[in-house]
């Protein structure tokens, strides 16, 4: 089953986003993923929905965050971009005859509520901010800049 980086590759694009501290062109931020920038727009779509970015056209425009990185939390960007599935498993039927698979699905139906619910409060407990803080950290520590990362890509 593919994966589902959408979480991921929104938060790299955001952190680009703060480390500019200016607008940016679907284009740059497409180059530091190694996407196209249709991905990019696309992606941003639900941000700006949610308020979390805005864009600005024309010369000097671009994506740039709308509001406060402290104020919005990882689990926050993950409903902005769809909540996808978290789990790959599910049941093999959802509303089954079988007495047997009623009870299987009963009992998996708890194993997967809990397994949600400790994802989306670890996402809880991260604000942008602080993603952007690790980031910081990592790139000083290395003695690189926001362009040696894009760069690189």
């Amino acid at each position: 089953m593919k994966r589902d980086g959408r979480l991921s590759g929104v938060l790299h694009v955001l952190l680009h986003m703060i480390g500019l501290e200016q607008p940016t062109t679907s284009e740059h931020l497409a180059k530091a993923m190694m996407t196209n920038p249709v991905v990019v727009r696309r992606i941003m779509a639900g941000l700006r929905d949610a308020g979390f970015v805005r864009s600005e056209k024309g010369h000097g425009g671009g994506w740039t965050i709308a509001c406060d990185p402290a104020a919005i939390t990882l689990a926050d960007i993950y409903r902005a971009v769809g909540a996808p599935a978290i789990l790959a498993m599910g049941h093999r039927t959802e509303s089954p005859g079988c007495l047997v698979e009623q009870a299987v699905n009963h009992a998996l139906d708890g194993a997967f509520r809990e397994v949600e619910t400790a994802f989306m409060a670890k996402l809880g407990d991260v604000t942008l901010a602080v993603l952007a803080k690790d980031f910081k950290q990592r790139l000083a520590k290395y003695g690189q800049t926001l362009e040696d990362q894009i760069h690189a890509a």
